[in-house]
């Protein structure tokens, strides 16, 4: 696989987690920093500080390239996975499949959606960091849904994360211990009663998560019409600050009003998401002077996508839009706990992902979600950028994560 815009310092392998063959990319050390090598820190006197990278969807820890090396050259030792059901990450027990042309099964819908439930994907990075031969990660950072699974992943096992980040996408907390059985049927979830009031407006809309829950968004987005390229480049730019429509993201105060929010979360009810954002794709020009992702960089998503499909990644929002699952007695567990580790929260000025759920954001600020709440120094907003703040704008991205492990 040919990595455009990858640096020669990062490298690409497989590693045995539990039960998945884990693509990771990998940038070991390339400085020392006095910050960041104290006993305190560190599980070992010959070990640099482990950072984890956690990419969202549709993405791949290809998404992180532009970060490795800066992190590394101030001495940590960085890891980021192609996550489960993504890219060149593969169940050890799945079989060949020669319609892939990859070695392993295609995921389909009908498979077990039961790995891909929070509490399991918070228990991969977990066995990630063993099989890295750590005790605990100095920082676990996720982008979009990455960050749901790190901030999972900080609840879980507090111990083995000493700072976490999350970008993107706020963390609203396990649930309460009263909602916890609430939902008897997944219809009863919130945002399938979000999704029926959308579909009651004067034009009917339906939320994009619910959408991603169907049988039929994996062959949507697979095989549309424009073809994978193009729907791709549509998909990042729309969500991108490239598009001028994300110039004034807004709170969002009530459900009813969700209808505010841009075509790719609240979509018209009668559109496919390719379909959604078809329109905005980028004027003709404007995709070769993307500097943020080039048409090489774009291809190696096409690749990757075209042999793996997007169900791996859609079965998480089918398990997050399920809130049957809260019955769970792991989940049941955690309902109420805070985190309790330092939280910094990073996102793009120009993302309206920040605000997509009603009170949210104000949630995770306050000392509901995060112990001690998140302070004003640690809500870093990102001038220029759009939803893919560390691809649009690495070079402060980077700024936010070392002035925060510092």
């Amino acid at each position: 696989m040919l990595w455009p815009e990858l640096p020669p310092e990062v490298i690409s392998r497989q590693i045995l987690v539990s039960d998945l063959d884990v693509h990771i990319l990998e940038c070991l050390p390339l400085g020392t920093h006095h910050h960041c090598l104290g006993s305190n820190t560190v599980p070992g006197p010959r070990k640099a500080p482990l950072v984890i990278l956690l990419h969202g969807f549709p993405e791949l820890a290809y998404s992180w390239r532009k970060v490795f090396v800066p992190l590394a050259k101030a001495g940590y030792h960085v890891i980021a996975p192609d996550q489960r059901g993504y890219g060149f990450t593969v169940s050890v027990a799945s079989s060949s499949d020669p319609s892939t042309g990859s070695g392993y099964k295609r995921i389909a819908y009908d498979d077990d959606v039961r790995p891909y439930h929070l509490l399991n994907l918070a228990a991969d990075v977990v066995h990630l960091i063993h099989a890295l031969e750590y005790d605990r990660a100095y920082a676990v950072v996720g982008h979009d849904f990455g960050s749901s699974v790190a901030a999972w992943t900080a609840l879980v096992r507090p111990d083995m994360v000493g700072r976490l980040v999350l970008m993107s996408a706020p963390f609203g907390g396990p649930p309460k211990p009263r909602d916890a059985g609430s939902a008897r049927r997944k219809e009863e979830s919130k945002a399938y009663l979000v999704d029926s009031l959308l579909k009651k407006l004067e034009v009917p809309r339906k939320h994009y998560t619910v959408y991603y829950s169907t049988p039929e968004a994996n062959a949507d987005m697979s095989y549309p019409p424009e073809g994978l390229t193009d729907f791709l480049r549509a998909y990042y730019h729309v969500k991108s600050a490239d598009w001028e429509g994300n110039e004034t993201p807004l709170p969002t105060p009530v459900a009813e009003a969700m209808a505010m929010l841009p075509p790719y979360y609240v979509m018209p009810a009668d559109l496919t998401m390719p379909e959604a954002v078809r329109q905005y794709f980028p004027a003709s020009e404007q995709p070769c002077t993307c500097t943020w992702l080039t048409n090489e960089e774009l291809q190696v998503y096409t690749s990757v996508y075209g042999q793996t499909g997007f169900q791996g990644g859609l079965n998480r929002y089918r398990c997050m839009t399920d809130e049957t699952w809260n019955a769970e007695p792991g989940v049941r567990a955690l309902c109420g706990k805070k985190i309790e580790v330092p939280v910094r929260f990073i996102a793009g000025a120009t993302d309206w992902g920040t605000w997509q759920y009603p009170g949210i954001a104000e949630a995770m600020r306050s000392e509901s979600v995060v112990k001690g709440g998140i302070g004003d120094k640690d809500f870093v907003v990102v001038e220029g950028a759009g939803h893919w703040v560390q691809q649009e704008k690495p070079e402060e991205t980077v700024h936010a994560l070392l002035q925060f492990f510092e």
